[in-house]
């Protein structure tokens, strides 16, 4: 492999990592606040349960997060100049936003959340909490409004080469800015739901096979307590039970919402990269079919060698425009059309195309990849929206049923709508090549405001260095894995007293002495922080 293909590994490896701790913490801290404002409005303490326990992964994963989040910075002055300089100008701005606007919002206001129990009036600590999600929000959007820029450039002239930003506004409201940022918030949702889910179906599960919950004649929960075992009290059962529902509602809305918002992200596709519907869909004759099931050569970008088992007419249409006829070009028709507008062959300078210099340019992106993806996105969250439904409707009378089959499917749940995240964004990015910033072709377009992949990588990077940095980042990552899963599996088995080392003292115990094994205190924040 040459260097440019290294660099996409590299980047691709991190940013896909990176991601399965993003939607967590999008979603998992706008569930945690309301978890906050409940308990805040009600005073009941199975919210102050919620808030401790969820607030506890929250933080565990928000920290992996940001670490993991630092690298991608670095790889575009690294292992992109050549890119970032073409698009410094533009990138520059929304990325600046994030970092000194948003994450530090984000990260002073959940500095003071952790350190703030007990210290703050409640109201005031319940601000600082939704003042950090929504500081992470407002990451993401920046985040998402680049990313988008890359994929449908607009508010940009051309000068020297180079695009230089003269609508700011243009770039903050791009249609598919905006439609990608709601898609974004409502997977993570999703995500949020399916982990609540999970985690709670598994300590209800956890409650029944210790004869703590029973259920009478007519199958309903008898709620019991065990004395012996710290936090496993009647609450506790209303904290999972409740963060179950909680849950499984959260998971069907942001599955309905991600439908709703990739249908119209469907449609600007259409519009703004023919290629990448096309080639999702194997479409490789014009027309209106919606491919259910086609097989073909792995890692093909050849039409001949992909066949459409089975096709519904008119689906495709519907996916485009709204409509059962309208006609969608095909790859076979679309590649001499790209080929006339952008080239056939890739410039023949090898000083800024390196290896690629001078070769054909594969317009079709790697059709398994698109085809799959799309398909593998929509069928995990469908997955994930549907186990949410049978949760609901298992959980009725008040607790689970006492399968250990069932409670295995619960936990595995969990990582569905992680990988339709994953695949959705695999998709998009894969798609777009063997552009890394794709032209516009609507009437808003500037000639010239593209980049092929092959141009971006730094001219003084070598494969030797790339693959280096990919072995010492990929290791790091597995390292940072292996703590994350560790930790959350932690925390988890220990249930809600893990997260509040206060539930093994008695209610007459002296606050400010250490608890019978040397721990933390009741009144010390620390013991949550940590």
């Amino acid at each position: 492999m040459d260097a440019v293909d290294i660099a996409r590994w590299q980047f691709g490896i991190t940013t896909v990592y990176h991601f399965l701790m993003v939607p967590l913490t999008l979603g998992l801290g706008a569930v945690v606040a309301w978890f906050q404002f409940r308990w805040v409005r009600t005073g009941d303490e199975r919210w102050l349960r919620m808030v401790k326990f969820w607030g506890k992964l929250y933080l565990i994963n928000f920290i992996l997060g940001v670490a993991t989040g630092l690298v991608q910075e670095f790889q575009f002055g690294m292992a992109w100049s050549s890119y970032s300089r073409f698009v410094g100008d533009v990138f520059g701005a929304p990325l600046a936003l994030e970092g000194l606007l948003a994450f530090f919002v984000e990260s002073t206001f959940l500095g003071l959340w952790i350190f703030g129990w007990n210290r703050l009036p409640k109201r005031v600590h319940l601000a600082t909490l939704c003042l950090a999600v929504l500081g992470s929000w407002i990451s993401a959007f920046f985040i998402i409004v680049a990313n988008s820029w890359m994929q449908h450039p607009v508010g940009v002239k051309l000068v020297d080469g180079r695009p230089r930003l003269v609508d700011l506004g243009s770039v903050l409201t791009n249609n598919t800015a905006i439609w990608a940022y709601l898609h974004t918030l409502l997977g993570a949702l999703a995500v949020a739901g399916a982990f609540l889910l999970g985690i709670s179906w598994y300590h209800l599960w956890q409650r029944r096979r210790d004869g703590i919950d029973t259920v009478d004649p007519r199958k309903r929960v008898v709620v019991g307590a065990d004395p012996a075992i710290p936090g496993r009290d009647r609450v506790d059962h209303g904290v999972w039970i409740s963060a179950l529902r909680i849950g499984a509602v959260v998971a069907i809305v942001g599955f309905a919402g991600v439908a709703i918002t990739g249908d119209q992200q469907g449609k600007l596709m259409f519009v703004q990269q023919p290629m990448k519907m096309a080639a999702a869909e194997a479409a490789c004759e014009t027309g209106s079919s919606f491919s259910v099931f086609a097989i073909g050569d792995v890692g093909s970008h050849d039409c001949g060698n992909v066949v459409n088992v089975i096709e519904i007419p008119g689906v495709l249409s519907f996916l485009a425009n709204g409509n059962f006829d309208t006609t969608v070009t095909g790859v076979d028709d679309l590649v001499p059309r790209y080929q006339e507008k952008y080239g056939a062959t890739i410039p023949d300078d090898k000083a800024l195309y390196g290896a690629a210099a001078g070769t054909k340019v594969q317009y079709v992106p790697v059709m398994a990849v698109t085809y799959w993806g799309f398909r593998i996105m929509i069928g995990f969250g469908a997955l994930a929206a549907f186990a949410a439904a049978v949760a609901l409707f298992l959980t009725r009378r008040g607790t689970v049923p006492a399968s250990k089959w069932l409670t295995r499917l619960a936990l595995f749940g969990i990582l569905a709508p992680f990988g339709a995240n994953a695949a959705g964004w695999i998709f998009t990015e894969l798609g777009r090549q063997p552009f890394v910033v794709a032209p516009n072709p609507t009437p808003g377009g500037i000639d010239g405001v593209w980049m092929f992949t092959a141009a971006a990588v730094s001219p003084g990077v070598s494969s030797g260095e790339l693959i280096t940095s990919l072995v010492v980042l990929g290791s790091l990552y597995l390292v940072l894995l292996v703590v994350e899963v560790a930790l959350l599996v932690r925390y988890v088995r220990g249930g809600v007293a893990a997260a509040m080392p206060e539930l093994a003292h008695g209610p007459d115990d002296d606050d400010s002495a250490d608890g019978p094994d040397g721990g933390a205190r009741r009144d010390d924040v620390l013991a949550f922080a940590y």
